[in-house]
């Protein structure tokens, strides 16, 4: 997770991570939707890229995570542009 907020005004942390298909990622999507709720955590105020499960961006507010296939992943390369941002450890 990489906390983006010194430097974005719309969100705090962008969680990046990506699946081999589109049955993972549309798996990864589910399980982080389900996890963050029985958390106690909100639902995701927007939602975009389901049509395709190429890149899903979930926009949680303070935090907004991107699940990306692997192909798209490697061609944005997010990571690499956040890369110099504080990473901060997500706990299991």
């Amino acid at each position: 997770m990489f906390d983006v907020g010194p430097i974005l005004a719309v969100t705090d942390h962008f969680v990046i991570t990506s699946g081999e298909n589109v049955r993972q990622v549309k798996a990864i999507v589910d399980d982080i939707e389900e996890k963050v709720a029985a958390e106690g955590g909100p639902r995701p105020l927007r939602v975009e890229g389901l049509d395709s499960l190429e890149w899903v961006l979930l926009d949680y507010g303070s935090f907004v995570v991107h699940v990306f296939n692997a192909d798209q992943r490697a061609f944005y390369k997010l990571d690499r542009l956040w890369a110099d941002c504080e990473k901060v450890p997500i706990r299991p």
